[in-house]
């Protein structure tokens, strides 16, 4: 892993993911909400998000049928 964190050490195989890792240290978050402004160091948590304003609901339970906005919130309705 080629790519090395100058704050914590943690290595990285990809530039990108360190640059999305030293965010962590920074503080930065350049992904804005463009409804709400709240804003996100991830691009991928600006998307799920996203999905508030939308009501998008793409996880459904082959059970029942209700869906969820996160696949996470579909395996803890499972258990």
């Amino acid at each position: 892993r080629p790519f090395t964190c100058g704050q914590c050490g943690q290595c990285f195989a990809q530039r990108a993911s360190l640059v999305e890792h030293s965010r962590r240290h920074t503080g930065e978050r350049p992904h804005r909400c463009p409804q709400c402004h709240r804003a996100f160091r991830q691009r991928s948590a600006l998307l799920r998000h996203r999905r508030v304003h939308t009501g998008e609901r793409p996880f459904p339970c082959a059970h029942c049928g209700r869906r969820y906005s996160r696949s996470s919130n579909l395996l803890l309705h499972q258990r």
